[in-house]
């Protein structure tokens, strides 16, 4: 807990109010205990999203022999199933009135079934044929995305509304960044549980299967248990004053149409779609350089190399955080999210050096600045959100945070499968081969150029757009007031 403890010193330092700032207000502080309860749903967040995702070509591919094509294509339809459940219970929760709030409900039931549900599905038979797979991949996910989105639309929506104050949602997103961390962890050693020498078969081989159920069953555990902590910890600030006293719900056409609308949010999300998107257009390029490049084939070697990568990333992320924290505190979260992705842009060109087969160590470099940039972008983007969910309230009179939540959600996901869709035709194109155990000068060459050019691409545009981003501090105060003036304070 040292860790998470030097991160929430950092970030709540980063949040303190400054002389002259209306409303400078102590109760605007979100205590530690919400802090943590609200980030220890990036648990969830992450292992019910992405496990699953990382483990897929891993278990049905590999080990049980189902083709990539059909996993890639059950993958996609998950889009849509996302699709529409994140816009369902992004509005549900945003109509919802309980005695308990209109998120927790949701966060803790949907929490809960995400537990349960996870090792269900990896609760496939042996020597199925590929359509059998295929439907079942199908059915769990058109159960299970729902059960996911019940959870993650009202905690994503939770964290948009736990304070007022334009400094103090930059440290709620740091402490919730810094915990995510280790949820990270578990994703980073997933593949290797299941191969361990205690799941292996009669014939002294790893059943990556058995491996996946009982790492999912651990994990979902967990999850359970998380979801109740997350429910006790967390409060809802805004729900007394601006949800039971009005009686006006949100339409459903809203979540799409009348969000859209809303220029910073236009702009925000434009900016992270060109950051998302350029970083997983090459997400597989770094293993391919570490693997070919840099250990010349040895697959052994690189991914030990790719291990220790991953563990700088995590090191150099937790960093990453109070340093744009600090950077927002000082200047702005507009000039913050400018200075994360300049910095973005001069991690991915040097790539270029850091591959570096004489100097393999370099490589720690590589992931860890782009860890730190990324880090630091995100947690500055979650608190910008709640900014824009200000400014939304001010025009249209109504707090909509899980309408926010829900179309950033799945345009994300759509812009990520793109980029994660087009990386395998990226790969292909500079002419790699993987029948062959070492790759020629010119593969090797357009892999490294792409590597490099492609995020640089996507960072300048993410760079351009951000810049046209209005709401600075000054604006957001004269936000605020206005919005007390109107209904009062939360």
């Amino acid at each position: 807990m040292s860790t998470l403890t030097a991160a929430a010193d950092a970030a709540n330092d980063a949040a303190a109010p400054r002389t002259g700032t209306a409303p400078d207000r102590i109760p605007d502080r979100v205590p530690l205990p919400q802090k943590i309860g609200y980030g220890l749903g990036s648990f969830l967040d992450m292992w019910g999203h992405w496990l699953y995702q990382s483990l897929a070509f891993h278990v049905f591919n590999v080990f049980l022999g189902m083709s990539p094509g059909l996993i890639s294509t059950a993958l996609g339809i998950k889009i849509f199933i996302d699709a529409a459940s994140d816009a369902f219970f992004g509005w549900l929760s945003d109509n919802t009135r309980t005695r308990w709030g209109r998120r927790r409900p949701f966060i803790l039931v949907g929490g809960v079934l995400a537990g349960i549900g996870l090792p269900l599905m990896f609760a496939v038979g042996r020597g199925w044929s590929d359509q059998e797979y295929f439907v079942f991949i199908l059915i769990s996910m058109a159960v299970y995305v729902p059960v996911m989105s019940c959870f993650n639309m009202p905690w994503a929506s939770l964290g948009s509304e736990m304070t007022p104050d334009y400094h103090e949602r930059t440290s709620v997103m740091s402490i919730k960044n810094a915990i995510q961390k280790l949820p990270e962890l578990a994703m980073f050693v997933a593949a290797q549980f299941t191969t361990m020498a205690i799941f292996n078969d009669a014939n002294g081989k790893p059943d990556i299967l058995l491996g996946a159920q009982v790492y999912c069953s651990i994990l979902g555990a967990i999850m359970v248990a998380l979801s109740l902590a997350i429910f006790f910890l967390v409060r809802e600030r805004y729900y007394e004053t601006l949800v039971v006293k009005r009686h006006d719900k949100v339409p459903f056409k809203d979540t799409l149409y009348r969000t859209l609308a809303n220029g910073p949010f236009r702009i925000l999300l434009g900016t992270m779609l060109a950051y998302a998107m350029a970083t997983a257009l090459v997400g597989m390029l770094g293993y391919y350089t570490t693997l070919y490049y840099v250990c010349k084939g040895d697959v052994a070697l690189g991914t030990q190399w790719n291990s220790a990568m991953g563990l700088a990333g995590m090191v150099m992320g937790l960093a990453g955080i109070p340093f744009a924290g600090w950077v927002a505190r000082r200047w702005g979260k507009r000039n913050a999210l400018a200075t994360v992705l300049s910095l973005a842009i001069c991690a991915f060109i040097g790539d270029w050096f850091f591959y570096n087969p004489e100097l393999p160590m370099l490589q720690l470099l590589a992931s860890g600045s782009v860890a730190f940039t990324g880090a630091g972008f995100w947690t500055i983007y979650g608190s910008a959100m709640a900014d824009v969910i200000d400014h939304d309230e001010l025009e249209t009179g109504q707090r909509r945070e899980g309408s926010f939540a829900a179309c950033q959600s799945w345009i994300t996901k759509v812009g990520l499968a793109l980029g994660n869709g087009a990386s395998g035709w990226i790969l292909q194109f500079t002419g790699f081969d993987a029948k062959l155990p070492v790759q020629g000068e010119d593969a090797l060459t357009m892999i490294r150029v792409l590597l490099t050019g492609i995020p640089v691409v996507g960072l300048l545009i993410a760079l351009i757009v951000i810049l046209r981003f209005q709401l600075t501090e000054k604006r957001l105060t004269e936000i605020r007031l206005a919005l007390e003036a109107r209904r009062g304070q939360v």
